[in-house]
């Protein structure tokens, strides 16, 4: 595949919309997720009434570098996704932008969001975004090649947006931000091991150094599946502990906890596609209900 695949164009598929192309750009539901996160960090991390002012620039702000950062990525990948089945059809890969384009549009949307995070919430947002969009885009991502510790790198990056809603809402770094950051970076542990175990063929054939393709018994995969998910367990009740949350929370921490890692343990002992496609799609219910409890019974 060449480095520059075409620019823009009107020859898009029937079943392709300039919407879509963009969200698959933009990676619509890793940015959602993401602003979700970071809303969570900032809502518990207000004392009394919520500025929703802050709140909306927090959230362009963070938005911006989410979207560069994707762009980033996918600029960077672009040869490597086009061997593989689940991300072939990616704006690069098919020509519907160029490398250049993409290259251009990821460096300024990343550039504006820590500008705009600096001068309407404050610098230390905006440095966290700084070290986001850093360590998912030159550290991350050429490590996927490399080694696969780039798993446990690549959650550095992703738990970060939560503490930046923090940072936003209090102006500094506590204890009570660093336990919202630590729940997210073990819960995405799990969540990828069970990606990279059902699409471990399309990774090995993009170059990617995962743990499923380097363990093929699946012994290690499993193992550190149950080992992040009960460690995800633990952390889970430092929101409870910091009296961030209420008894309402712990109780559906507990419960979400145990199935969450009632699944990864029956993942580790079948280690088969319907074991890790349940893990996921557990995993990915499990978030967005703990956010919910979050909100609900927040102290």
């Amino acid at each position: 595949m060449k480095a520059n695949v075409p620019a823009l164009s009107s020859d898009i598929p029937a079943d392709k919309t300039w919407a879509a192309v963009l969200a698959d750009l933009f990676k619509a539901r890793l940015t959602t997720l993401v602003l979700l996160t970071t809303f969570i960090g900032f809502y518990l991390g207000t004392v009394g009434s919520v500025d929703y002012l802050l709140l909306l620039n927090t959230l362009i702000g963070t938005a911006l570098v989410a979207c560069g950062s994707s762009v980033l990525n996918q600029w960077l990948e672009r040869e490597h996704d086009a061997k593989m089945q689940r991300t072939e059809d990616r704006p690069l890969p098919t020509g519907r932008i160029s490398a250049d384009n993409a290259l251009k549009l990821g460096g300024v949307l990343s550039a504006a969001g820590l500008v705009y995070l600096a001068f309407s919430v404050n610098l230390l947002t905006s440095l966290l975004g700084a070290a986001t969009l850093i360590l998912y885009v030159l550290v991350y991502t050429p490590l996927k090649r490399v080694t696969t510790l780039n798993t446990i790198i690549g959650a550095i990056p992703g738990a970060l947006p939560p503490l930046m809603g923090w940072t936003a809402a209090q102006g500094q770094i506590t204890i009570q931000g660093w336990s919202l950051f630590a729940i997210l970076f073990f819960w995405q542990l799990p969540h990828f091991l069970a990606i990279a175990w059902m699409y471990r063929e399309d990774y090995a054939r993009a170059g990617f150094k995962m743990l499923p393709i380097v363990d093929p018994s699946g012994t290690r995969t499993g193992r550190q599946a149950v080992s992040h998910t009960l460690g995800l367990l633990a952390i889970s009740f430092f929101p409870f502990l910091y009296r961030m949350v209420g008894t309402a929370y712990l109780v559906g921490a507990l419960v979400l906890g145990v199935i969450f890692l009632v699944c990864a343990i029956r993942f580790a002992r079948r280690l088969d596609r319907p074991s890790a496609r349940t893990l996921f799609f557990v995993s990915i219910i499990y978030l967005p209900l703990m956010m919910i409890l979050m909100v609900l019974d927040k102290m």
